[in-house]
């Protein structure tokens, strides 16, 4: 990789990524176990009970789900011997964390009557202002997030849980997750920052019910989405809306902020299952967010892939931004005109608290002296590019900035988008 200013890096190592002996040695005595792993459904189940001493995994679809991720794995994905590890590792993550949810609901039942009024969701792709605009109304003490530490272990084990004014372990283990993501991947921060207090987006509660395109990122893996999109999502949203429950019975909040970018294609299920929601839909100039995006996600491959080709990805990947902005131009209707908005990135910048003002009057949220402080002092200490920035080129990926231009206007013109150089 070759640094062409101490802020601002180029990366030119996607087709054979380069890592450091640290990282080399993490991946190789990681890989180790690789030929003592089975990404089979029975495997993983058999280690999710073992692990935890539970056995109801709850609706009995999940493990449909759960087979056609493990064949795409398996048919689709390239993984290598890292990847196999890393993938069955947080596979298990998922249903354990699914056994422990399915337990406390079996134990306390009254969860269920917890009401989720009034959530605030941000829906827009990476890239677009979505991490910026959920980081800081995040620090509005009225607003509650899932922050990175319990979106990875919704629920702690009761032999784990800590005695009064004492840590809670979760956060220790999602620090170390972080500090191991910066060893593989230390450009990473540059494109999407973390801290275990970092808000999470709310795909990793619909990953424990294991239907999300967020199991493909960082792959290709065309049949599992596939089966994704020819599959009615509502459910999944009632199963996301019961574990908002949970967490707000566990640590309590009383207004959610949430985000996702495949929030984009599912207006109506969400709409459904969260009829008094708020929706806050960003837009950006979709040309240098396909080549933002495919960089990231060609970056992240190297967690499961030896050689990740960059033309693939960036075929696969492009078409990705394509969908779900066509789906976004298709069901913007489907959001209800009077609580929703559209945040345009080049506006948010030019005057980011006065857009902030506008949110709180769409979401009809009290913008308290309190919250005012808050917000401001986010903004103060959160200046963009504070970790540096990486240089975006699509045609490493194999694509024409103009011919994504032509195929894109219909977004661009629907939006009344600025165009990026």
């Amino acid at each position: 990789m070759t640094n062409q200013a101490p802020t601002r890096i180029r990366i030119d190592d996607f087709a054979a990524p380069q890592f450091s002996p640290q990282a080399a040695a993490l991946r190789a005595a990681v890989a180790a176990h690789a030929a003592h792993v089975r990404l089979e459904s029975d495997a993983l189940l058999a280690d999710a009970a073992t692990q935890t001493g539970l056995d109801d995994f709850g609706d009995a679809s999940v493990t449909e789900r759960l087979g056609v991720i493990l064949r795409a794995l398996r048919d689709e994905g390239g993984l290598s011997p890292y990847g196999v590890v890393h993938s069955y590792n947080a596979l298990l993550q998922q249903l354990k964390n699914r056994l422990l949810i399915q337990d406390l609901l079996r134990r306390h039942p009254e969860i269920h009557d917890v009401r989720i009024e009034r959530p605030i969701f941000i829906v827009g792709l990476p890239r677009t202002g979505t991490t910026h605009l959920h980081e800081v109304l995040s620090a509005d003490p009225r607003l509650r997030s899932v922050p990175f530490w319990e979106g990875l272990e919704p629920v702690l084990r009761e032999s784990e849980r800590p005695a009064p004014g004492a840590p809670d372990p979760r956060v220790a283990r999602a620090a170390g997750a972080i500090d191991m993501m910066d060893v593989l991947m230390p450009y990473f921060r540059r494109m999407h920052a973390m801290t275990p207090e970092h808000p999470e987006e709310d795909v990793v509660l619909l990953t424990i019910d294991f239907t999300t395109l967020q199991f493909e990122w960082g792959l290709i893996l065309p049949s599992w989405r596939a089966y994704y999109r020819t599959h009615d999502q509502t459910p999944h949203y009632e199963y996301m809306k019961t574990l908002l429950k949970v967490l707000q019975w566990l640590r309590g909040g009383t207004r959610w902020v949430l985000k996702a970018p495949q929030h984009l294609e599912q207006f109506g299920p969400l709409s459904r299952v969260f009829p008094d929601a708020t929706f806050l839909v960003t837009h950006r100039d979709p040309v240098p967010v396909t080549a933002s995006l495919v960089t990231l996600v060609t970056y992240y491959a190297r967690l499961y892939v030896d050689r990740p080709d960059p033309v693939v990805y960036g075929g696969y990947w492009s078409a990705f931004v394509a969908d779900l902005l066509f789906a976004c131009v298709r069901d913007r209707h489907l959001l209800p005109a009077e609580r929703s908005l559209d945040v345009r990135f080049h506006e948010f910048m030019a005057d980011q608290f006065g857009m902030l003002e506008r949110i709180y009057q769409v979401a009809d949220q009290p913008l308290t002296a309190d919250s005012r402080t808050a917000l401001q002092a986010f903004l103060a200490a959160h200046p963009r590019g504070r970790h540096g920035t990486v240089e975006y080129d699509l045609t490493a990926f194999g694509l024409e900035p103009a011919e994504r231009r032509t195929a894109l206007r219909f977004y661009t013109e629907r939006f009344g988008l600025t165009e990026e150089s």
